[in-house]
Protein backbone atom coordinates (compact mmCIF):
# COMPACT_ATOMS: atom_id res chain seq x y z
CA UNK A 1 0.00 0.00 0.00
CA UNK A 2 1.13 3.55 -0.45
CA UNK A 3 -0.94 5.67 1.39
CA UNK A 4 1.64 8.86 0.13
CA UNK A 5 0.86 8.42 -2.93
CA UNK A 6 -1.33 11.20 -4.69
CA UNK A 7 -2.95 9.88 -8.39
CA UNK A 8 -5.50 11.24 -10.18
CA UNK A 9 -6.69 7.91 -11.42
CA UNK A 10 -7.85 7.45 -7.60
CA UNK A 11 -10.15 10.17 -7.28
CA UNK A 12 -14.14 9.31 -8.52
CA UNK A 13 -15.04 12.25 -10.78
CA UNK A 14 -18.42 10.94 -10.88
CA UNK A 15 -18.26 11.02 -7.02
CA UNK A 16 -16.52 14.34 -6.59
CA UNK A 17 -19.54 15.87 -8.89
CA UNK A 18 -22.01 14.27 -6.83
CA UNK A 19 -20.64 15.30 -3.59
CA UNK A 20 -20.79 18.66 -4.86
CA UNK A 21 -24.79 18.59 -6.34
CA UNK A 22 -25.36 16.79 -2.95
CA UNK A 23 -24.14 19.99 -0.48
CA UNK A 24 -25.31 22.21 -3.55
CA UNK A 25 -27.04 23.88 -0.70
CA UNK A 26 -24.06 24.99 1.13
CA UNK A 27 -23.00 26.66 -2.34
CA UNK A 28 -25.79 28.39 -2.20
CA UNK A 29 -26.02 29.57 1.39
CA UNK A 30 -22.53 30.94 1.14
CA UNK A 31 -23.14 32.77 -1.78
CA UNK A 32 -26.04 33.92 0.10
CA UNK A 33 -24.17 34.70 3.22
CA UNK A 34 -21.52 36.42 1.21
CA UNK A 35 -23.77 38.67 -0.68
CA UNK A 36 -25.64 39.76 2.47
CA UNK A 37 -22.60 40.37 3.82
CA UNK A 38 -21.70 43.00 1.40
CA UNK A 39 -25.19 44.66 1.24
CA UNK A 40 -24.23 45.15 5.18
CA UNK A 41 -21.00 46.62 4.98
CA UNK A 42 -21.91 49.10 2.22
CA UNK A 43 -24.78 50.05 4.35
CA UNK A 44 -22.75 50.74 6.93
CA UNK A 45 -19.56 51.99 5.02
CA UNK A 46 -21.24 54.29 2.38
CA UNK A 47 -22.12 57.62 2.14
CA UNK A 48 -23.27 58.86 -1.04
CA UNK A 49 -22.10 61.91 -2.61
CA UNK A 50 -24.30 63.99 -5.26
CA UNK A 51 -22.91 65.98 -8.01
CA UNK A 52 -24.59 69.17 -9.78
CA UNK A 53 -22.59 70.00 -12.92
CA UNK A 54 -22.48 73.32 -14.97
CA UNK A 55 -20.42 74.11 -17.82
CA UNK A 56 -19.17 77.43 -18.69
CA UNK A 57 -17.18 79.72 -21.43
CA UNK A 58 -14.37 81.50 -21.38
CA UNK A 59 -14.22 84.53 -23.64
CA UNK A 60 -11.66 87.30 -23.32
CA UNK A 61 -13.02 90.88 -23.14
CA UNK A 62 -12.28 92.53 -26.39
CA UNK A 63 -11.07 90.01 -28.47
CA UNK A 64 -12.97 87.71 -29.70
CA UNK A 65 -9.94 85.38 -31.60
CA UNK A 66 -10.30 81.42 -30.75
CA UNK A 67 -6.55 81.36 -29.75
CA UNK A 68 -6.99 83.86 -26.78
CA UNK A 69 -9.86 82.43 -25.55
CA UNK A 70 -7.63 78.81 -25.46
CA UNK A 71 -4.71 80.66 -24.21
CA UNK A 72 -6.94 82.39 -21.08
CA UNK A 73 -8.66 79.31 -20.41
CA UNK A 74 -5.63 77.47 -20.28
CA UNK A 75 -3.20 79.55 -18.08
CA UNK A 76 -6.35 80.57 -15.76
CA UNK A 77 -8.18 77.19 -14.72
CA UNK A 78 -6.37 76.68 -11.71
CA UNK A 79 -7.02 80.32 -10.45
CA UNK A 80 -10.82 79.18 -11.25
CA UNK A 81 -10.80 76.86 -9.23
CA UNK A 82 -8.63 78.47 -6.21
CA UNK A 83 -11.66 81.35 -6.23
CA UNK A 84 -14.70 78.39 -6.47
CA UNK A 85 -12.92 76.84 -3.67
CA UNK A 86 -12.15 80.02 -2.03
CA UNK A 87 -13.79 80.92 2.04
CA UNK A 88 -14.79 84.09 0.75
CA UNK A 89 -17.11 82.30 -1.88
CA UNK A 90 -18.31 80.06 0.07
CA UNK A 91 -18.98 82.53 3.16
CA UNK A 92 -20.67 84.74 0.53
CA UNK A 93 -22.63 81.62 -0.90
CA UNK A 94 -23.45 81.00 2.97
CA UNK A 95 -24.74 84.44 3.34
CA UNK A 96 -26.71 84.12 0.10
CA UNK A 97 -28.40 81.04 1.10
CA UNK A 98 -28.65 81.86 4.64
CA UNK A 99 -27.33 77.77 5.93
CA UNK A 100 -23.99 76.72 6.39
CA UNK A 101 -22.72 74.48 2.92
CA UNK A 102 -21.49 71.08 3.46
CA UNK A 103 -19.35 69.64 0.20
CA UNK A 104 -16.78 70.80 -2.58
CA UNK A 105 -16.88 72.49 -5.83
CA UNK A 106 -14.39 72.16 -8.28
CA UNK A 107 -13.32 73.44 -11.77
CA UNK A 108 -11.98 71.71 -14.68
CA UNK A 109 -11.00 72.35 -17.94
CA UNK A 110 -12.54 70.20 -21.51
CA UNK A 111 -9.38 69.89 -23.20
CA UNK A 112 -8.69 71.62 -26.08
CA UNK A 113 -11.42 73.67 -25.73
CA UNK A 114 -12.28 77.30 -23.96
CA UNK A 115 -15.55 75.22 -21.68
CA UNK A 116 -15.01 74.64 -18.40
CA UNK A 117 -16.92 72.93 -15.80
CA UNK A 118 -17.71 73.62 -12.53
CA UNK A 119 -18.76 70.34 -10.19
CA UNK A 120 -20.84 71.03 -6.72
CA UNK A 121 -20.62 68.06 -4.64
CA UNK A 122 -22.43 67.60 -1.38
CA UNK A 123 -24.19 64.52 1.09
CA UNK A 124 -27.13 66.35 0.28
CA UNK A 125 -28.52 66.63 -3.88
CA UNK A 126 -30.34 70.03 -3.09
CA UNK A 127 -27.42 71.37 -0.98
CA UNK A 128 -25.35 70.18 -4.09
CA UNK A 129 -27.35 72.12 -6.36
CA UNK A 130 -28.29 75.30 -4.39
CA UNK A 131 -24.11 75.56 -3.89
CA UNK A 132 -23.32 75.61 -7.67
CA UNK A 133 -26.49 77.83 -8.54
CA UNK A 134 -24.95 80.42 -6.12
CA UNK A 135 -21.54 80.07 -6.76
CA UNK A 136 -22.57 81.03 -10.32
CA UNK A 137 -24.10 83.82 -9.43
CA UNK A 138 -21.66 85.38 -6.34
CA UNK A 139 -18.32 84.17 -8.41
CA UNK A 140 -17.97 87.29 -10.07
CA UNK A 141 -17.88 89.65 -7.04
CA UNK A 142 -15.79 87.71 -5.29
CA UNK A 143 -13.22 87.48 -7.84
CA UNK A 144 -13.27 90.91 -9.94
CA UNK A 145 -10.16 91.42 -10.20
CA UNK A 146 -8.94 88.30 -11.29
CA UNK A 147 -11.28 88.05 -14.05
CA UNK A 148 -10.79 91.41 -15.10
CA UNK A 149 -9.74 90.41 -18.55
CA UNK A 150 -11.96 87.77 -18.97
CA UNK A 151 -15.57 86.35 -18.13
CA UNK A 152 -17.47 83.55 -17.67
CA UNK A 153 -20.75 82.70 -19.79
CA UNK A 154 -23.40 79.79 -18.56
CA UNK A 155 -23.23 77.31 -21.93
CA UNK A 156 -25.34 74.51 -19.59
CA UNK A 157 -27.27 75.45 -16.80
CA UNK A 158 -27.31 73.14 -13.42
CA UNK A 159 -29.46 70.41 -12.74
CA UNK A 160 -30.40 68.84 -9.41
CA UNK A 161 -28.95 65.42 -9.04
CA UNK A 162 -31.13 62.45 -9.22
CA UNK A 163 -28.75 59.76 -7.78
CA UNK A 164 -25.07 59.48 -6.21
CA UNK A 165 -21.61 60.18 -7.92
CA UNK A 166 -19.68 58.44 -6.05
CA UNK A 167 -19.51 54.50 -6.46
CA UNK A 168 -19.46 52.01 -3.82
CA UNK A 169 -16.51 49.64 -4.03
CA UNK A 170 -18.20 46.87 -2.31
CA UNK A 171 -21.38 47.52 -4.45
CA UNK A 172 -19.60 47.22 -7.71
CA UNK A 173 -18.05 44.09 -6.91
CA UNK A 174 -20.76 42.28 -5.45
CA UNK A 175 -21.61 40.12 -8.16
CA UNK A 176 -18.07 39.33 -8.10
CA UNK A 177 -17.44 38.57 -4.42
CA UNK A 178 -20.91 36.52 -4.29
CA UNK A 179 -19.36 33.87 -7.58
CA UNK A 180 -16.05 34.26 -5.37
CA UNK A 181 -17.65 32.64 -1.96
CA UNK A 182 -19.77 30.32 -4.07
CA UNK A 183 -16.37 28.97 -5.40
CA UNK A 184 -14.48 28.78 -2.31
CA UNK A 185 -17.42 26.84 -0.76
CA UNK A 186 -16.83 24.69 -3.81
CA UNK A 187 -13.67 24.29 -3.55
CA UNK A 188 -13.60 23.75 -0.03
CA UNK A 189 -16.21 20.90 -0.47
CA UNK A 190 -13.93 19.33 -3.08
CA UNK A 191 -11.36 19.09 -0.86
CA UNK A 192 -13.18 17.78 2.16
CA UNK A 193 -13.76 15.08 -0.51
CA UNK A 194 -10.33 14.72 -1.69
CA UNK A 195 -9.20 14.66 1.81
CA UNK A 196 -11.22 11.92 2.63
CA UNK A 197 -9.38 8.80 3.21
CA UNK A 198 -11.34 6.46 1.94
CA UNK A 199 -11.66 4.03 -1.34
CA UNK A 200 -13.30 6.51 -4.36
CA UNK A 201 -12.88 3.74 -7.07
CA UNK A 202 -11.31 0.51 -7.65
CA UNK A 203 -8.20 2.06 -9.29
CA UNK A 204 -7.68 3.86 -5.31
CA UNK A 205 -8.35 0.76 -3.86
CA UNK A 206 -5.25 -1.15 -5.67
CA UNK A 207 -3.03 1.58 -4.47
CA UNK A 208 -3.94 1.95 -0.64
CA UNK A 209 -5.55 -1.13 0.57
CA UNK A 210 -3.77 -4.26 1.85
CA UNK A 211 -4.63 -6.84 0.28
CA UNK A 212 -6.04 -8.42 -3.07
CA UNK A 213 -9.28 -7.01 -4.33
CA UNK A 214 -11.24 -10.49 -5.32
CA UNK A 215 -14.52 -8.09 -7.11
CA UNK A 216 -15.99 -5.27 -7.56
CA UNK A 217 -19.87 -5.11 -7.36
CA UNK A 218 -21.92 -2.31 -9.20
CA UNK A 219 -24.03 -0.58 -7.30
CA UNK A 220 -27.82 -1.83 -8.10
CA UNK A 221 -30.53 0.23 -6.92
CA UNK A 222 -32.59 -2.39 -4.74
CA UNK A 223 -36.42 -3.28 -5.46
CA UNK A 224 -39.48 -2.33 -3.68
CA UNK A 225 -41.69 -5.89 -3.87
CA UNK A 226 -45.71 -6.08 -2.02
CA UNK A 227 -48.37 -3.58 -3.32
CA UNK A 228 -50.10 -0.34 -1.36
CA UNK A 229 -47.78 1.43 0.80
CA UNK A 230 -46.47 -1.22 3.24
CA UNK A 231 -44.13 -2.20 -0.26
CA UNK A 232 -40.45 -2.96 1.34
CA UNK A 233 -37.34 -2.62 -0.08
CA UNK A 234 -35.86 -6.37 -1.34
CA UNK A 235 -32.08 -6.83 -1.25
CA UNK A 236 -30.54 -7.37 -4.72
CA UNK A 237 -30.09 -11.28 -4.65
CA UNK A 238 -28.64 -13.20 -7.96
CA UNK A 239 -31.89 -15.25 -7.53
CA UNK A 240 -33.93 -12.48 -8.79
CA UNK A 241 -35.07 -12.20 -11.61
CA UNK A 242 -34.95 -8.23 -10.94
CA UNK A 243 -30.91 -7.63 -11.21
CA UNK A 244 -29.61 -6.27 -14.11
CA UNK A 245 -26.73 -8.86 -15.99
CA UNK A 246 -23.55 -6.91 -14.77
CA UNK A 247 -24.65 -7.21 -11.20
CA UNK A 248 -25.25 -11.16 -11.25
CA UNK A 249 -21.92 -11.30 -13.28
CA UNK A 250 -20.02 -9.16 -11.29
CA UNK A 251 -21.03 -10.98 -8.37
CA UNK A 252 -20.50 -14.93 -9.95
CA UNK A 253 -17.31 -13.37 -10.71
CA UNK A 254 -16.31 -12.08 -7.10
CA UNK A 255 -17.64 -15.56 -6.18
CA UNK A 256 -15.32 -17.39 -8.57
CA UNK A 257 -11.77 -15.41 -7.32
CA UNK A 258 -13.28 -16.53 -3.43
CA UNK A 259 -13.67 -19.88 -4.19
CA UNK A 260 -10.29 -20.39 -5.72
CA UNK A 261 -8.68 -19.24 -3.20
CA UNK A 262 -10.37 -21.59 -0.57
CA UNK A 263 -9.86 -24.07 -2.86
CA UNK A 264 -5.99 -23.77 -3.27
CA UNK A 265 -6.15 -23.73 0.45
CA UNK A 266 -8.58 -26.64 1.21
CA UNK A 267 -10.72 -23.97 3.22
CA UNK A 268 -14.64 -24.23 4.17
CA UNK A 269 -15.42 -21.67 6.35
CA UNK A 270 -15.21 -17.77 5.39
CA UNK A 271 -15.91 -14.98 7.28
CA UNK A 272 -17.30 -11.91 5.63
CA UNK A 273 -17.18 -8.76 7.58
CA UNK A 274 -17.19 -5.12 7.08
CA UNK A 275 -15.55 -2.23 8.73
CA UNK A 276 -18.66 -0.26 9.15
CA UNK A 277 -22.17 -0.27 9.05
CA UNK A 278 -24.36 -0.25 6.03
CA UNK A 279 -21.06 -1.41 3.64
CA UNK A 280 -23.45 -4.23 2.14
CA UNK A 281 -22.08 -7.17 4.06
CA UNK A 282 -24.57 -9.32 4.43
CA UNK A 283 -25.95 -9.11 0.81
CA UNK A 284 -22.57 -10.07 -0.37
CA UNK A 285 -22.25 -13.08 1.98
CA UNK A 286 -25.70 -14.11 0.38
CA UNK A 287 -24.94 -13.74 -3.04
CA UNK A 288 -21.88 -15.70 -2.30
CA UNK A 289 -23.65 -18.58 -0.86
CA UNK A 290 -26.61 -18.47 -4.15
CA UNK A 291 -23.44 -18.12 -6.05
CA UNK A 292 -21.86 -21.26 -4.59
CA UNK A 293 -25.25 -23.09 -4.83
CA UNK A 294 -25.81 -22.61 -8.24
CA UNK A 295 -22.52 -24.31 -9.00
CA UNK A 296 -24.32 -27.26 -7.00
CA UNK A 297 -22.22 -26.85 -4.11
CA UNK A 298 -23.73 -27.33 -0.81
CA UNK A 299 -23.44 -24.52 0.89
CA UNK A 300 -24.60 -23.24 4.61
CA UNK A 301 -25.20 -19.07 5.13
CA UNK A 302 -25.24 -18.71 8.79
CA UNK A 303 -25.94 -15.43 10.03
CA UNK A 304 -23.28 -14.69 12.46
CA UNK A 305 -24.61 -11.27 13.51
CA UNK A 306 -26.13 -11.97 17.03
CA UNK A 307 -26.34 -8.36 17.58
CA UNK A 308 -27.87 -6.85 14.71
CA UNK A 309 -29.30 -10.20 12.25
CA UNK A 310 -29.86 -8.81 8.45
CA UNK A 311 -30.40 -12.41 6.65
CA UNK A 312 -34.19 -13.59 7.29
CA UNK A 313 -34.81 -9.95 5.98
CA UNK A 314 -32.85 -10.30 2.98
CA UNK A 315 -34.52 -13.93 2.73
CA UNK A 316 -37.97 -12.41 3.55
CA UNK A 317 -37.87 -15.64 6.36
CA UNK A 318 -40.32 -15.51 8.77
CA UNK A 319 -39.33 -16.50 12.36
CA UNK A 320 -40.13 -20.46 14.13
CA UNK A 321 -39.19 -21.23 17.37
CA UNK A 322 -36.05 -23.42 17.74
CA UNK A 323 -34.55 -21.90 14.58
CA UNK A 324 -32.46 -19.47 15.22
CA UNK A 325 -28.44 -19.59 16.15
CA UNK A 326 -29.03 -18.16 19.56
CA UNK A 327 -31.14 -20.74 20.29
CA UNK A 328 -28.65 -23.37 19.34
CA UNK A 329 -26.15 -21.76 21.60
CA UNK A 330 -27.97 -20.80 24.28
CA UNK A 331 -30.34 -23.79 24.34
CA UNK A 332 -27.99 -26.64 23.50
CA UNK A 333 -30.27 -27.41 20.47
CA UNK A 334 -29.08 -28.92 18.25
CA UNK A 335 -27.73 -26.99 15.00
CA UNK A 336 -29.49 -29.73 12.26
CA UNK A 337 -32.51 -29.53 13.50
CA UNK A 338 -32.50 -25.49 13.12
CA UNK A 339 -31.89 -25.41 9.66
CA UNK A 340 -34.08 -23.96 6.46
CA UNK A 341 -33.63 -25.33 3.12
CA UNK A 342 -34.66 -23.14 0.16
CA UNK A 343 -35.35 -25.25 -2.30
CA UNK A 344 -35.46 -22.85 -5.43
CA UNK A 345 -31.93 -21.34 -4.38
CA UNK A 346 -30.70 -25.07 -3.19
CA UNK A 347 -28.77 -23.27 -0.29
CA UNK A 348 -28.82 -24.07 3.67
CA UNK A 349 -29.39 -21.28 5.99
CA UNK A 350 -29.33 -21.06 9.53
CA UNK A 351 -30.97 -17.69 10.92
CA UNK A 352 -30.72 -15.19 13.49
CA UNK A 353 -33.94 -13.03 14.27
CA UNK A 354 -33.52 -11.51 17.37
CA UNK A 355 -30.36 -9.46 18.83
CA UNK A 356 -28.93 -11.05 21.72
CA UNK A 357 -28.05 -9.83 24.95
CA UNK A 358 -24.22 -11.80 25.18
CA UNK A 359 -23.50 -12.48 21.76
CA UNK A 360 -19.84 -13.21 22.89
CA UNK A 361 -19.99 -15.86 25.26
CA UNK A 362 -22.72 -17.15 22.94
CA UNK A 363 -20.22 -17.26 19.69
CA UNK A 364 -17.43 -18.89 21.98
CA UNK A 365 -19.80 -21.74 22.81
CA UNK A 366 -19.88 -22.03 19.30
CA UNK A 367 -16.22 -22.74 19.26
CA UNK A 368 -15.78 -24.38 22.66
CA UNK A 369 -18.46 -26.79 21.20
CA UNK A 370 -16.83 -27.36 18.04
CA UNK A 371 -20.08 -26.58 15.83
CA UNK A 372 -17.98 -25.40 12.62
CA UNK A 373 -15.79 -28.84 12.58
CA UNK A 374 -19.04 -30.39 12.55
CA UNK A 375 -20.66 -28.21 9.79
CA UNK A 376 -17.75 -28.49 7.79
CA UNK A 377 -18.38 -32.24 7.62
CA UNK A 378 -21.65 -31.77 6.37
CA UNK A 379 -21.48 -28.95 3.92
CA UNK A 380 -18.66 -27.39 1.10
CA UNK A 381 -18.57 -24.32 2.30
CA UNK A 382 -19.82 -21.88 4.85
CA UNK A 383 -20.39 -18.91 4.65
CA UNK A 384 -20.42 -16.82 8.07
CA UNK A 385 -22.11 -13.69 8.10
CA UNK A 386 -20.65 -11.49 11.25
CA UNK A 387 -20.87 -8.31 12.81
CA UNK A 388 -19.14 -4.92 11.81
CA UNK A 389 -15.37 -4.81 12.93
CA UNK A 390 -15.95 -1.22 14.07
CA UNK A 391 -19.15 -2.12 16.00
CA UNK A 392 -18.19 -5.46 18.25
CA UNK A 393 -15.45 -7.09 18.97
CA UNK A 394 -17.86 -10.49 17.48
CA UNK A 395 -15.50 -10.35 14.33
CA UNK A 396 -12.65 -11.07 16.08
CA UNK A 397 -14.10 -14.21 18.31
CA UNK A 398 -15.94 -15.33 14.67
CA UNK A 399 -12.06 -15.55 13.24
CA UNK A 400 -11.02 -18.27 15.53
CA UNK A 401 -14.03 -20.39 13.82
CA UNK A 402 -13.39 -19.56 10.21
CA UNK A 403 -11.20 -20.76 8.00
CA UNK A 404 -10.32 -17.45 6.01
CA UNK A 405 -11.98 -13.90 5.79
CA UNK A 406 -12.90 -11.43 3.40
CA UNK A 407 -13.52 -7.75 3.91
CA UNK A 408 -16.87 -6.01 2.15
CA UNK A 409 -15.71 -2.29 0.96
CA UNK A 410 -18.51 0.13 -0.23
CA UNK A 411 -17.04 3.21 -2.42
CA UNK A 412 -16.01 6.50 -0.28
CA UNK A 413 -17.54 4.56 2.91
CA UNK A 414 -14.75 3.88 5.55
CA UNK A 415 -11.50 4.91 6.09
CA UNK A 416 -8.85 3.07 4.88
CA UNK A 417 -6.64 3.51 7.29
CA UNK A 418 -9.11 1.79 9.77
CA UNK A 419 -9.84 -0.74 6.77
CA UNK A 420 -5.75 -1.70 6.65
CA UNK A 421 -5.65 -1.99 10.62
CA UNK A 422 -8.91 -4.55 10.31
CA UNK A 423 -6.91 -6.59 8.32
CA UNK A 424 -3.41 -6.75 10.12
CA UNK A 425 -5.39 -7.43 13.08
CA UNK A 426 -7.22 -10.89 11.15
CA UNK A 427 -3.17 -12.06 9.99
CA UNK A 428 -2.10 -11.14 13.79
CA UNK A 429 -5.10 -13.80 15.08
CA UNK A 430 -3.85 -16.21 12.75
CA UNK A 431 -6.40 -16.43 10.18
CA UNK A 432 -6.01 -16.44 6.64
CA UNK A 433 -7.01 -13.29 4.61
CA UNK A 434 -8.70 -14.09 1.46
CA UNK A 435 -8.98 -10.35 0.02
CA UNK A 436 -11.54 -7.42 -0.57
CA UNK A 437 -15.15 -7.32 -2.44
CA UNK A 438 -15.76 -3.60 -3.01
CA UNK A 439 -19.52 -3.43 -3.13
CA UNK A 440 -21.78 -0.97 -4.59
CA UNK A 441 -19.32 0.96 -6.80
CA UNK A 442 -20.68 3.31 -9.48
CA UNK A 443 -19.25 3.00 -13.08
CA UNK A 444 -17.55 6.17 -14.27
CA UNK A 445 -18.57 8.32 -16.28
CA UNK A 446 -17.17 7.72 -19.67
CA UNK A 447 -15.88 4.97 -18.71
CA UNK A 448 -16.16 1.88 -21.29
CA UNK A 449 -17.85 -1.53 -21.00
CA UNK A 450 -20.81 -2.67 -18.88
CA UNK A 451 -18.98 -3.03 -15.17
CA UNK A 452 -16.12 -2.80 -13.36
CA UNK A 453 -13.43 -6.10 -13.58
CA UNK A 454 -11.44 -7.14 -10.79
CA UNK A 455 -8.33 -8.83 -12.48
CA UNK A 456 -6.45 -5.70 -12.72
CA UNK A 457 -6.83 -4.16 -9.43
CA UNK A 458 -5.13 -6.36 -6.57
CA UNK A 459 -2.10 -6.34 -4.63
CA UNK A 460 -0.17 -8.95 -2.86
CA UNK A 461 -0.05 -8.36 0.93
CA UNK A 462 3.89 -7.08 0.72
Amino acid sequence: MNQNLFSLDAISWRGLCLQLLRNFWMILLAAGAVWLGVTGAHNLTYHPQYSSSATLVVTVQGDNSAYSSLSITASMADVFSQVFQSDALRNRIGEDLGEEMEGSIRCSVISETNLLTLTATSPDPRQAYLFLNSALQNYDEVAAEVFSNASLQLLQEPQVPSAPSNTSWLMARRNLLTAAGALGMTALLCLLYLMRFTVKNPAGASRLLDGQVRGVIPFEKPQRIGSGKKRALQAPLLSSPLVSMNFAEAGRRAEAAIEAHMHRNRQKILLVASVTENEGKSTVAANLALALAEKHKKVLLVDGDLRKPAQYKIFNKKEEPGHSLGEVLGQGINWREALCYHRRDRLWQLFQFRPEATPASLIGAFVSRGLGEEMKEAFDYIILDCPPVSVASDAELWLEAADTAILVIREDWADVRVINDTVDMIWKSGGDFAGFVLNAFHREWGQSGGSYGYGGYSRERG
